[in-house]
Parts: C-alpha cells; sequence; structure tokens
C-alpha cells in the first residue's frame, strides 16, 4: 500500500508527541501520521504491575507505544535545562528555559499537577552546602511530578486532542524498517504493520525520527545506511539502588529527585544519580533481543508508595576511538546478567557484595529492605559488572553515606543492570534537521535528549521549524 502525508513521525514518545502538538496548533490542515511499534496507550497493560512478575509481552508495555518508555513509568518533568539532555549545545541557556516552559504549560494544561518540588532556594542550598563538605555535587533542578497514573492521564488526553480534533492519525504495532532519500532530500519510509502480509510505503514531505531509547539502535543503524554522521555518546551503566524512606526522606521531601555527582575515589569516574522514586516500586523492563533491564517508578496517589525509595546509580564513561558501540557495550553488559538469571534483573545485598559473597534467597529474606521487584533473581553482581564500575558504585554509596546516613548498609538492595540506551549522538543542525534535508532526529533516541521535558522541547523546536517552512 502506498500512503501520502505531509508529516511522518516515527516513535510516540513526548518527542514526537510534541512535534505533532506544535504543528498542528499552526496549522491544521497539515497531514500526520505517527507511527510506533508498540500499542496505543489504553492497550499498553503490563501484567507485572499487578503480580510483580514479569512475564516478557512483545512488545514491552513500559518501553513501546503511545507516551514512550519515561513517561508511562514515572513522570517526571526537569523544569531546568541542566538536566535531562544537551540542548544548551544548540541553542542560548535562555531558549532551553523558555521551551522548558512552554512545554510545561502544555503538560499542565492537559492535567498535570500544580506542585513543583525544589522550589525552596534556600533548602536546596542547605543541602548543597552539606554534599559539598564530602565532594558530592548536588545539581538544584525543580522537578514536577506525574506520578504512574497521572502520566498515563496526561498522555492520553493528549492522544485524544490529536486524534479528535487535529489531521494526525496513529498506526500502533508498525515497524520501520527503512527511511526512504533521495538526492533531493528525504521521501519517506517502508512500514511493516502487524497482520499486514505486504509493506506500506509512506511518502512524506517531512521525517522526524524520534524513536527514543527503545530504538536508538534502530536509528543507528538508519544513520550508518544513509550516511548520515554521528558521535559516540557516553555509555550509562550502574545499578538501581533500593533502601528504606528512611534513609531518603530528608532529600526527596523537597527535592523529590536529589540529583548527586560524584567522582570515584579509585579511577575518578563520574557517578550519578538519576530517576530516584519516593516510595516507589523497582520494575523490569525489556528491549529487543530479550534483554531485560531494572528500572523504577512511583504513583502520586499516597495509598499507592510503598515503604522504600528506589534510584539509578550510574556510572558514565565516554570511550574514544576506535569504539563506536556504545549501545551494544551496554547490551553486552545487560546480557550478562539476564544470562545468570536464566532471563530476569538480578538483585544482591550491599552487605554480601562487600564479603565477595552472592545473595541466596535465605540471604535475602534476612534483609530488612523488603524488595519490590518480587521477579529479582538473587545473584553476584561481580559476575556482571566491570572492576571499574563496580568499584566506582560502591565508593559512591560510601560517599552517599555521608548525607544519607544508612545508604551504605548490609542491607541496601543492589539490582542490576541499570543500563541507558542513548544513542551515538546524530549531527544535526540547530533546528535538529539533519544533512538530508527535511529529515529531522531528535529525543533520547537520537542521542540529544535524556528525559521528558527536553526531548519534549526538541519536538517543539522541530514543530515549529517545519509550520514555517511550509
Amino acid at each position: 500500500m502506498k500512503h501520502k502525508v505531509d508529516v511522518l513521525i516515527i516513535g510516540a514518545g513526548p518527542a514526537g508527541i510534541f512535534t505533532a502538538l506544535e504543528i498542528s496548533k499552526h496549522n491544521k490542515e497539515l497531514k500526520i501520521l505517527i507511527v510506533d511499534n508498540g500499542r496505543t496507550i489504553e492497550k499498553r497493560k503490563c501484567p507485572a504491575r499487578a503480580t510483580g512478575v514479569c512475564v516478557g509481552c512483545k512488545p514491552c508495555a513500559i518501553t513501546r507505544g503511545w507516551s514512550g518508555a519515561g513517561a508511562f513509568s514515572d513522570g517526571k518533568l526537569s523544569l531546568s535545562p541542566a538536566v535531562g539532555g544537551r540542548l544548551t549545545e544548540y541553542m542560548k541557556e535562555e531558549q532551553a528555559q523558555e521551551l522548558i516552559d512552554y512545554a510545561d504549560s502544555i503538560y499542565r494544561g492537559f492535567g498535570a499537577q500544580e506542585k513543583v518540588y525544589g522550589l525552596d532556594t534556600r533548602r536546596v542550598e542547605e543541602l548543597q552546602y552539606e554534599a559539598s563538605r564530602h565532594s558530592i555535587q548536588l545539581i538544584h533542578c525543580p522537578v514536577r511530578h506525574l506520578g504512574t497514573e497521572l502520566a498515563y492521564n496526561v498522555l492520553k488526553g493528549m492522544y485524544e486532542h490529536l486524534m479528535n480534533t487535529t489531521n494526525t492519525t496513529f498506526w500502533e504495532l508498525a515497524e520501520v524498517k527503512d527511511i526512504l532519500a533521495g538526492p533531493e532530500g528525504v521521501l519517506g519510509a517502508t512500514i511493516k504493520r502487524r497482520d499486514e502480509d505486504e509493506l506500506d510505503e509512506v511518502f512524506a514531505k517531512y521525517v522526524v525520527a524520534a524513536p527514543g531509547r527503545g530504538g536508538a539502535t534502530w536509528l543507528a543503524e538508519q544513520t550508518i545506511r544513509l550516511g548520515v554522521v554521528t558521535e559516540n555518546n557516553e555509555v550509562d551503566i550502574g545499578v538501581r539502588v533500593e533502601v528504606p524512606n528512611s534513609i531518603m526522606d530528608h532529600l526527596t521531601k523537597d527535592l523529590y529527585e536529589a540529583k548527586l555527582v560524584y567522582y570515584s575515589d579509585t579511577y575518578d569516574l563520574k557517578t550519578r544519580s538519576f530517576c530516584v522514586n519516593p516510595g516507589g516500586v523497582v520494575s523490569e523492563e525489556h528491549y529487543d533481543g530479550g534483554i531485560a533491564v531494572v528500572n523504577g517508578h512511583s504513583y502520586a496517589d499516597p495509598e499507592k508508595k510503598t515503604k522504600n525509595t528506589n534510584f539509578a546509580l550510574l556510572v558514565s564513561t565516554r570511550f574514544t576511538e576506535p569504539f563506536h558501540q556504545p549501545i551494544e557495550y551496554g547490551r553486552y553488559i545487560a546480557r550478562l546478567a539476564n544470562m545468570l538469571t536464566g532471563g530476569g534483573v538480578m538483585v544482591q545485598r550491599l552487605g554480601d557484595l562487600l564479603k565477595g559473597r552472592r545473595t541466596t534467597e535465605s540471604r535475602l529474606r534476612k534483609s530488612t529492605t523488603i524488595p519490590t521487584l518480587l521477579s529479582a533473581v538473587p545473584g553476584d553482581l561481580s559476575y556482571v559488572l566491570p572492576e571499574r564500575y563496580l568499584t566506582s558504585l560502591i565508593e559512591t554509596l560510601k560517599a552517599f553515606d555521608k548525607i544519607a546516613p544508612g545508604m551504605y548498609s548490609k542491607n541496601t538492595l543492589l539490582y542490576g543492570v541499570e543500563v541507558k540506551f542513548y544513542s551515538s549522538k546524530v549531527k544535526v543542525k540547530t533546528n535538529f534537521e539533519t544533512a538530508i534535508p527535511r529529515l529531522y532526529a531528535i529525543g533520547d533516541g537520537a542521542g540529544i535528549t535524556r528525559g521528558l521535558m527536553q526531548a519534549s522541547a526538541t519536538g517543539i523546536v522541530v514543530g515549529r521549524d517545519i509550520v514555517s517552512k511550509v
């Protein structure tokens, strides 16, 4: 089948959604097609949310589908350009902040709660002062937390708005095989829809590649095929830490998400906290190839809060030439963990790790920190993570214990592995257009952003650019 549209958007995460919102706001006549290899938001059902056990749905309801991975998982909106991506590499900080404020107003217009954490600058300064005594940098970033259930409602509202009041169509369970381009620019894409025997050929004046982290490998392959220049991005690999709320409450009460950075003592590697979930739940998500990695989320409803706080602790490494496979390296580490667990996520007590022994079911039962990921398999992370990473993670936890006493406890739980599949960064202009005319690359999958808000901002930039050209 052959189809013709004005704009083809590949990926239904925040970057793609905000591209469509901005285009339709200024030009309702343009025909927009959004495709994603996941399902519509109403069909995204994760059995593990009810049972605690992942059954390996294909596609994974957590990482694929309308609203993308981050929005469906937790819904944290970072309201500063200092966090969540590389916007300031393409524009001045003031412009980046204006885009974030504008995107935030759209989220609020669709029902995001008004409360913002981190506005008490005096309290933030006190925490920064205390952290600085221990060589820890606390990055100030106001956060609007949607919560897993409210994020669903907000993104569903955007879906209904686009489908019911604009010239936008959404194809679910649609796999883009190839982006098509000629001497004069982009032409469209070939797409395989589930339950369809033949490929669809979609011809478009503008193509926006916004596949998210789940599509990072696919986009890297497309850039090679099309001859689009990329550069290596950092590789972020680590664990998800779970501790009782009592250890983190004094930080999360005012900040919600305490973004902490520490340079490890032995190897001087940058190690940072990320995706903090007070009263949250550790979760499992799956990527192409059957890879299981750990993540976390939390609900806005106080009744759904747990007794634990979880957060990612990641070691950042930027490799140099001739290394050019940051995604595959992260996948390799994840596969090692899956190999030892029979396909799932591993959990280990910090005390067992420090003693050089595997956590067993009996040892896990002795833990005063009760795991929230019921399917996690007790094991030994030292067989998975490179020594440089493991040492850096342990040294960082020891440092964090000075501002969050109890962190460096034998009962602290470490889930592995947590990997952020940041694509090799696609070389784009300030409007996020590639060297191929009218082909744009945005969001996390393009290696440009690392969170909901900055991904949304890139969509706004592209939407405005397309409207101006039309």
